[in-house]
């Protein structure tokens, strides 16, 4: 079947087009132990841009996507993050992205294998229509539909279950890791059983937060936490002015404080943050793609003892001083993506949030037309909005809901 879209291909000049595309429909797993199955055609809805996808742009500039493409392809269509339509069973979805020969997608062991629509080895959402595995079709929640049209608000919500669903994880992830860290500690302090400590040392884990960078995925897990451990200290780290729309939204949303990055050197900046938290770090998130991070962290003192780093960036190298960092007793981890409770559960708490509000929408024609262009100037760009989608197919959509 031969249908339009934008893909990525390896080409210095143009790695990114919009043309024809002729689409497959590999057997695929959910997980392993499960059988393979054929996709079922969608169409999409809208989708969402993430900067995954300009990453791989750059990728393909630099002839590096061999890796990325589906089996036997030379191209892969973009886009892991909106919603589709499905014929054959009347109803919209959102495509659960990563499924596999793994019983847990998120930590594959190295006979295991994966794949992501639209990121790695699976065409995704950027086209008219595509395949997809028949149970990674997730339902919508019930009063978003009328007249067989979406509500707009709704569907600009859910160009974010993908990375949100990552946060959910990267919570979870947290709370087991720090309560099996610092549980002996609980255990000493309050001369407790081990179950009743490491409780406590869960609760803990999030006594003084810092969150570096406020992309969507540091407001995502401010968010989180902020639901779940209300007596959190929350503090996010940014270039941004205060008053602007995304800090001001993102600390309404996190109930959070707030220190801005404009610092003469990193030390000062360490002090800031400390002093506004009111001690050291308990908790700090890295999600500003700078190296900076791991130095304001181990270098400079934020974290402190027992503390624990959650590496979110993808790029940076994180070093520390193997000295202090074993007498301090810190954890560092780092794992992306999620399950599909963490998805599911992503949606139920999107569909009734705001988090439309800081979605803008890009105008398909002139996407299409010069997709590039598109990426560089206006949707990754200085100044560019929070979020951006595009509505791909506007006769789904109720513009006035």
């Amino acid at each position: 079947m031969q249908v339009k879209g934008t893909y990525f291909q390896n080409d210095k000049e143009n790695p990114l087009v919009y043309g024809d595309i002729n689409l497959i429909n590999p057997k695929r797993r959910r997980l392993r132990g499960e059988e393979e199955k054929e996709g079922i055609l969608a169409e999409t809805v809208i989708a969402g841009f993430c900067g995954t996808d300009h990453e791989l742009m750059r990728m393909g500039s630099e002839g590096l996507l061999d890796k990325k493409f589906p089996e036997g392809e030379k191209r892969l269509i973009n886009g892991h993050e909106g919603v589709v339509w499905v014929p054959s069973q009347n109803r919209f979805a959102i495509v659960l992205i990563r499924g596999g020969n793994a019983y847990d997608p998120t930590r594959y062991t190295e006979e295991e294998s994966y794949f992501e629509y639209g990121c790695d080895g699976a065409d995704g959402l950027f086209s008219d229509h595509n395949y997809y595995h028949p149970d990674m079709l997730l339902p919508i929640p019930d009063g978003y539909v009328k007249d067989g049209k979406l509500a707009l608000s709704f569907a600009k919500k859910m160009v974010f279950p993908d990375p949100y669903g990552c946060m959910v994880f990267q919570l979870e992830r947290m709370e087991d890791m720090g309560s099996a860290h610092n549980f002996r500690v609980e255990m000493a302090k309050n001369k407790c059983s081990e179950e009743e400590a490491r409780k406590l040392a869960k609760e803990h884990v999030f006594d003084r937060t810092v969150i570096f960078g406020l992309g969507t995925t540091g407001m995502f897990i401010g968010d989180l936490i902020r639901q779940k451990y209300p007596e959190a200290k929350i503090v996010f780290v940014a270039r941004s002015e205060k008053d602007s729309p995304k800090i001001s939204f993102a600390l309404e949303q996190a109930n959070a404080d707030y220190v801005k990055s404009c610092y003469d050197t990193n030390e000062e900046l360490a002090k800031a943050i400390c002093d506004e938290l009111g001690g050291t770090a308990t908790t700090f998130i890295g999600t500003s793609g700078n190296g900076v991070e791991s130095e304001i962290a181990f270098k400079h003192g934020v974290l402190g003892c027992n503390g624990i780093y959650n590496s979110f960036s993808l790029g940076p190298v994180v070093s520390f001083d193997t000295m202090p960092f074993g007498f301090k007793n810190h954890l560092i981890l780092s794992s992306i993506n999620f399950r599909q409770a963490h998805m599911e559960k992503a949606i139920e708490i999107l569909a009734k949030s705001r988090y439309d509000e800081i979605v803008e929408l890009v105008d398909k024609e002139e996407f299409i037309k010069d997709p590039m262009g598109m990426y560089e100037n206006q949707i990754f760009c200085k100044g560019a909005p929070l979020k951006s989608a595009v509505v791909w197919n506007e006769k789904y959509i109720d513009f006035e809901r």
